[in-house]
């Protein structure tokens, strides 16, 4: 992994903690209000720092059914040239 800011590739792994030595986590704000609450369904935030230049960088561990329900979708995907150029059409072959 490298340094989003900077490019390096010195960086440290660790974890965010609160004044009472609690891990952070993240929650998406589709969850049910009892569960962010209570803070059940929480998701663990990975960081990483740079040496170089600082930078904190953060990133959350998602479980296998988070993965596979976030990243369904509707009908057919569309293909790389389409995404780089919406609503123009593909060159015929």
């Amino acid at each position: 992994m490298k340094c989003a800011a900077c490019g390096s590739a010195a960086l440290v792994e660790g974890r965010i903690y609160d004044g009472k030595s609690e891990s952070i986590g993240f929650m998406p704000d589709d969850s049910h209000p009892l569960r962010r609450r209570f803070g059940i369904g929480m998701r663990p935030v990975r960081a990483c720092g740079c040496t170089r230049c600082g930078h904190l960088q953060l990133g959350v561990e998602f479980s296998e059914a988070d993965l596979k329900n976030y990243r369904e979708f509707e009908g057919q995907q569309p293909t790389v040239l389409e995404r780089l150029n919406p609503g123009k059409q593909e060159p015929e072959p």
